[in-house]
């Protein structure tokens, strides 16, 4: 499974992108995809998958999924600075798409996401 991140740029606070994670893979549709981020100097966190949402993007941040093209966005609204972080894709073969990073099989390069303020 490959995984090739994409969408990440420079945004003012306030403004929104959307990250793409497209995969490779005919079973796209059994993988949970997760999406986790690494400010620097910082440890990697988990950000959200489909059906759940870490505390500080709740109600900013949504994913979806389109199957049919084994693709997996992360759009985000409402930027704040503290969200600026290398953001990464990540792909949980068993489905279970939990929130710990050591739970994902594979994982995309990631995309810089640089909010100013």
């Amino acid at each position: 499974v490959q995984l090739q991140a994409s969408g990440g740029g420079l945004v003012q606070a306030g403004g929104s992108l959307r990250l793409s994670c497209a995969a490779s893979g005919r079973t796209f549709s059994s993988y949970a995809m997760g999406w986790f981020r690494q400010a620097p100097g910082k440890e990697r966190e988990f950000v959200a998958t489909i059906s759940r949402y870490a505390e500080s993007v709740k109600g900013r941040f949504t994913v979806t999924r389109d199957n049919a093209k084994n693709t997996v966005y992360l759009q985000m609204n409402s930027l704040k600075p503290e969200d600026t972080a290398v953001y990464y894709c990540a792909a949980d073969l068993r489905g279970l798409g939990s929130q710990v990073g050591l739970h994902y099989d594979y994982w995309g390069q990631g995309t810089l996401v640089t909010v100013s303020s």
